[in-house]
């Protein structure tokens, strides 16, 4: 899995939480690739020894800090969470690694209190955490507007409780934020995450940003290796990476994607490694059947239209474009 995202060009891949036990290192011993592998660490000396000796070239130190998991979580006060924070961070800093730090709960910690948080923290990236995914593209953005920290310096880490996760991740990019914690397919807790596949191409697609810096054209197939190495699946419907997300059967769709596939698409889905297919079957209709006859070289007359679409109509079982030209031919 770590391949496959390194392939795509992915700047960070988060492969585990080293003071849970020996995976992380066993990651980190068996992979040699460019992206940076990060190591998740609590506000605790032990977590940032852990993460060292696991090998890991990020430490990405989190803690709670709206009030509610602050004080229900780790009982402190605000200051005294800074402290501690600040601590912590600068023992990782000593280590000669990279350091990231996560507000668990950001998104629902007093604008004020975050940014004095921000203010004290020597990290190469603050991510603020929408920890319960209980945030829209509104809160988002105006959650940003009010925070002081320069946007270059931010990520985000968004939930999809609402299903809006993508949508928040790109508003915050929007914004000018550098950073976003995303997972192919969405894989993640409860609801999951931002999926690596949506976030992409929906960046790729809008006027207003800029496409992340990374090798879309791979898109589909690397993130499938990665599902595959998780032995993990998606619904067939799921946008970007489902196999009938770009199937199409409907007589009015087929017929009209003959000519222009843009008619019906959002987007060539080569463009991002994926595939087109057209098939056709009970649902078809006159006008994809005189495409068919035209894509297998046949004069196009009433007989024939007639033939085929009953040939269509009988099938048990739609079937794709290669195979429904090979029956137009034989008429």
């Amino acid at each position: 899995a770590v391949e496959a995202l390194d392939a795509l060009g992915v700047e960070y891949v988060q492969v585990g939480f080293p003071i849970a036990g020996e995976q992380t290192a066993a990651v980190c011993a068996g992979v040699d690739v460019d992206a940076k592998l990060t190591g998740i660490a609590r506000s605790v000396p032990k977590d940032i020894d852990a993460a060292v000796d696991a090998g890991v070239d990020v430490i990405d130190v989190f803690a709670p800090t709206s009030e509610r998991q602050r004080t229900k979580l780790l009982g402190k006060s605000a200051d005294e969470l800074q402290s501690l924070v600040g601590e912590t961070v600068e023992r990782a800093n000593e280590t000669g690694l990279e350091v990231h730090f996560t507000a668990m709960d950001g998104f629902r910690t007093d604008v004020d209190v975050l940014a004095r948080l921000f203010e004290s923290v020597d990290a190469t990236y603050l991510t603020i955490a929408d920890t319960v995914g209980s945030k829209t593209p509104f809160e988002v953005s105006t959650f940003l507007d009010e925070l002081p920290t320069t946007p270059s310096r931010l990520g985000v880490h968004f939930h999809d409780d609402l299903g809006v996760a993508t949508a928040n991740a790109l508003t915050a990019v929007n914004y000018g934020v550098e950073k976003v914690d995303v997972s192919v397919g969405g894989i993640g807790e409860r609801a999951g995450n931002v999926p690596l596949e949506e976030f992409v191409a929906s960046a790729v697609m809008s006027d207003e940003l800029t496409a992340p810096a990374i090798d879309f054209t791979n898109l589909v197939p690397r993130a499938n290796d990665v599902l595959e190495a998780l032995d993990e699946t998606v619904p067939s419907e799921k946008s970007i990476l489902g196999t009938d997300v770009f199937s199409h059967e409907s007589g009015l769709h087929t017929a009209a994607m003959l000519d222009d596939p843009t008619t019906f698409e959002p987007f060539d889905p080569t463009t991002y490694g994926g595939e087109r297919r057209l098939y056709f079957g009970p649902q078809s209709g006159t006008g994809a059947v005189r495409r068919l006859l035209e894509l297998a070289e046949r004069d196009v007359t009433d007989g024939r239209i007639e033939s085929l679409l009953s040939m269509l109509h009988q099938l048990d079982e739609p079937v794709p474009k290669d195979e429904a030209v090979e029956l137009a031919r034989e008429l």
